[in-house]
């Protein structure tokens, strides 16, 4: 039988994360996001380089409620100088012990990483040609962010021969590349994390809108048996309508998967790699950590 601790006591949990993305510096960004559950909430800043390097100048965070070991804080503020690349969880984990509010802080840091992801520093002329165009924003994708080729089906070799085969379209702007000095808010972000336990079911839904992408992902899972029963989404928004819409059949993968403590392995094959769509795993992974 499936207990997650955070239902312990209740039928159901949510957590919630705002965050967004405004251009602070010639060279760096900063990146913010807001973390919220019924138990606790902080706020958590990076200032960093843009792609390739990622490099964080200045971290902090503040606790806004719930209980946090002050270590937290303290060990956050000492991330300055290291990169946001892999193995970064090791690093936050090692710095802000295992104190109270460290997991939820870690989980505030990576979102942190993922919106350096999305907004880059790139010539505003270059940058201007995208407008409406999907091609070019294609191309300056693969060059803009050293980790997207091969990151997803859609930064594949496959991918990119899918132009010029059918429509493609992008809600993608050029401040997303570069953005006006001083600009706020470049990117916003808003997801929506719910476990709810209801009619011998567990319902898991997560949901994530921003100014590229539009996902509201739901399993359920049956009780008595472990096994997904229900594995489906609507994606009203992605950056490449035509392209990124293939891989999102994949999630019909996950129908009578166990959902064991070897799923968040299995769904690699599943729903990434260069066949799949890193939004899609992102959601579904984050979604089984909550069911610890």
């Amino acid at each position: 039988m499936i207990r997650p601790a955070l239902l312990e006591g209740r039928d159901r949990y949510e957590r919630v994360m705002e965050g967004w993305v405004d251009n602070t510096h010639e060279d760096a960004l900063t990146h913010t996001v807001r973390l919220y559950d019924d138990d606790r909430a902080i706020e958590l800043s990076v200032e960093a380089l843009p792609s390739p390097s990622y490099l964080i100048r200045a971290a902090r965070c503040r606790a806004v409620s719930g209980a946090f070991d002050p270590e937290v804080a303290a060990g956050i503020a000492r991330l300055a100088g290291t990169q946001m690349v892999g193995g970064l969880s090791r690093r936050v984990a090692e710095l802000t012990g295992a104190g109270a509010g460290a997991g939820f802080a870690l989980g505030a840091l990576v979102e942190a990483a993922r919106l350096a992801r999305q907004v880059a520093k790139l010539p505003r002329a270059r940058a201007e040609r995208t407008t409406g165009d999907a091609w070019e924003c294609w191309q300056l994708d693969t060059t803009g962010w050293i980790d997207l080729p091969n990151s997803c089906f859609t930064y594949t070799d496959a991918g990119r021969s899918l132009f010029g085969t059918r429509a493609v379209t992008t809600p993608i702007q050029p401040d997303i590349y570069s953005p006006r000095p001083g600009q706020a808010r470049v990117f916003e972000r808003r997801k929506v994390a719910r476990l709810e336990r209801r009619d011998g079911r567990l319902r898991l839904f997560h949901s994530m809108h921003d100014n590229v992408h539009g996902f509201e992902v739901t399993y359920e899972i049956d009780l008595a048996s472990g096994r997904i029963v229900r594995a489906e989404h609507i994606t009203p928004r992605l950056p490449y309508m035509g392209i990124c819409s293939e891989p999102q059949r994949r999630i019909a993968a996950l129908l009578g998967e166990m959902a064991d403590g070897g799923l968040r392995q299995r769904i690699q094959s599943h729903l990434g790699g260069e066949s799949g769509c890193a939004q899609l795993y992102d959601l579904t992974s984050d979604l089984l950590k909550l069911l610890t």
